[in-house]
């Protein structure tokens, strides 16, 4: 039987124990207050539920993660990098991004997810990039930021690869700021051609047991990304420093 975790204490049971059929689901219950979410990403855990449903957390084997300087950009996203007439910005968009991810109807993205997201960006813990042309938002990405790991959670595009703009340039900042990991959750083609691979989730997990050993580093809000370079500029391409 699926496990169902009480409001009190925190705690989740090992990741080992989760599903391969679906794949990843570990446990259900708890709550999505902050520090629900938090103990989870640094478990390798994250939850992802429809609306009429319990909060389900999942752990999938294997994992699909992106490191910052595996990424990849073909011809045409180096084109439209350079000439896209693209903006890129960091936190400042932040309900927007979530909003537009939650638009799909099979996102799983619900009200109460974000605002559970909300209350993480509220203390420095979430993160939204966002793309924009001529001034209108036409794609982005959010997710969580603990120590040099961002688990991404999603990504929406209203403009040709604005996405891919989005994860490019995440993955330049972390490059540059100290960054190590983007944890992509599960595989999608969209991912795989920007360079992101599957690993088994034992060494996911031991990826995050060494980055976030130290309780000071993961538990802060800002840790050792994202860097001091976030700001509000122009894209100058693919190897900026900064977004």
């Amino acid at each position: 039987m699926l496990p169902w975790l009480p409001p009190s204490p925190v705690q989740f049971p090992p990741v080992s124990e989760a599903l391969c059929d679906p794949d990843g689901l570990l446990a259900a219950g708890g709550a999505l207050a902050p520090e629900w979410l938090l103990a989870a990403y640094r478990r390798g855990i994250f939850p992802w539920f429809s609306d009429g449903q319990p909060i389900l957390w999942w752990s999938p084997n294997p994992r699909m993660v992106l490191f910052p300087n595996e990424i990849r950009i073909r011809r045409s996203l180096a084109k439209r990098l350079r000439n896209g007439g693209f903006t890129v910005t960091a936190n400042r968009a932040f309900d927007a991004v979530t909003a537009a991810c939650a638009a799909p109807r099979e996102a799983r993205i619900n009200d109460d997810m974000r605002r559970a997201y909300a209350r993480l960006h509220a203390i420095g813990a979430a993160h939204s990039v966002e793309v924009w042309q001529q001034n209108a938002l036409v794609g982005g990405l959010y997710g969580v930021a603990l120590g040099p790991v961002f688990f991404g959670e999603s990504m929406f595009s209203w403009a040709t690869d604005a996405s891919k703009v989005a994860l490019v340039r995440l993955a330049g900042s972390m490059a540059a700021g100290g960054g190590r990991l983007i944890d992509c959750q599960m595989h999608t083609p969209h991912l795989a051609s920007l360079g992101a691979r599957e690993i088994a989730r034992a060494g996911f997990i031991d990826y995050l047991e060494e980055w976030l050993s130290h309780p000071d580093d993961a538990a802060s809000p800002t840790g050792h990304w994202p860097p001091a370079c976030w700001s509000f500029a122009p894209l100058a391409g693919p190897n900026s420093d900064c977004v």
